[in-house]
């Protein structure tokens, strides 16, 4: 599989910007850029490329690349489904929760994940007001699921999520809308995705906690490959000198799109060769 020459040529500027102290930032949405997008949530998985790229992206010295995954998933979830190797920043339900995976250690206040690694977190609380709303949002939003046969509602520390993939159009339309007005009934921060109505507590964005993270590490620049309309805070806060990758069609601020997750694993891949 052959990139675009453009892009091809993008990457290897991306690669050339990091200098001493100053590592490259490779980040990435997981559901429909990493793994293909499902029907059932939680069978999701890299794709076997996806994955070996990751692993050699993580195995490269911390001083040229850091890894990050970028996601709606809460933090314990999407570190269970993307097996995301060591080292690798991890950032859940948006920006709101954030931590990276470690080495297991028997002492360490760590999140179990399955295999040898775990996820450190940084610290995260609600506060009593916040708990209350997020509390009338998730009742909300379980009415609304129960006049949309197949939709269901999935709970995150700072959010509640109304699903209607499985839901008919028309019905999905509808709980739709009525999951929006329950956001807005409630003062929350509402955003729409692909099949899906995320209302939170917290206002935040991928492209804060990407932002943040970039300054964290110290970046000389950023990679970021998203699929969905919650990436596009993301692609727009980067810089015109980032490599910012749309997968798959809609509109979108990126620099460039590829057409699905079999080209976003080669765009790793590249990334990888190209930094060896």
């Amino acid at each position: 599989m052959t990139l675009e020459q453009d892009l091809t040529s993008a990457l290897a500027t991306f690669v050339a910007a990091r200098s001493a102290g100053h590592p490259v930032l490779v980040a990435s949405d997981f559901d429909g850029v990493l793994a293909p997008l499902l029907d059932d949530p939680s069978a999701s998985a890299p794709t076997a490329a996806a994955a070996a790229a990751l692993e050699r992206l993580a195995a490269l010295p911390p001083a040229d690349v850091r890894l990050a995954l970028v996601s709606g998933r809460d933090l314990a979830t999407l570190a269970q489904l993307s097996g995301a190797p060591v080292g690798t920043s991890l950032v859940g339900s948006h920006g709101a929760e954030q931590g990276h995976v470690v080495a297991a250690s028997a002492d360490a206040e760590t999140s179990d994940v399955e295999g040898t690694s775990s996820v450190e977190r940084h610290p995260f609380a609600l506060t009593p007001d916040e708990r209350a709303t997020l509390d009338g949002v998730r009742a909300g939003l379980e009415a609304v699921a129960a006049e949309a046969e197949g939709a269901w509602v999935e709970d995150k520390p700072s959010a509640a999520v109304l699903h209607t993939r499985r839901a008919g159009p028309g019905a999905a339309e509808r709980a739709g809308d009525a999951a929006r007005a329950v956001g807005a009934r409630y003062g929350a921060h509402t955003m729409t995705g692909k099949d899906v109505v995320e209302i939170a507590v917290l206002d935040t964005s991928k492209g804060l906690a990407l932002t943040r993270l970039r300054d964290e590490l110290g970046a000389a620049a950023v990679l970021y490959m998203g699929d969905d309309v919650t990436d596009e805070r993301a692609f727009e806060v980067l810089a015109p000198t980032d490599v910012t990758v749309k997968v798959g069609a809609g509109e979108t601020a990126a620099r460039f799109r590829v057409a699905s997750v079999d080209e976003a694993a080669q765009v790793l891949a590249t990334v990888a060769d190209l930094l060896s």
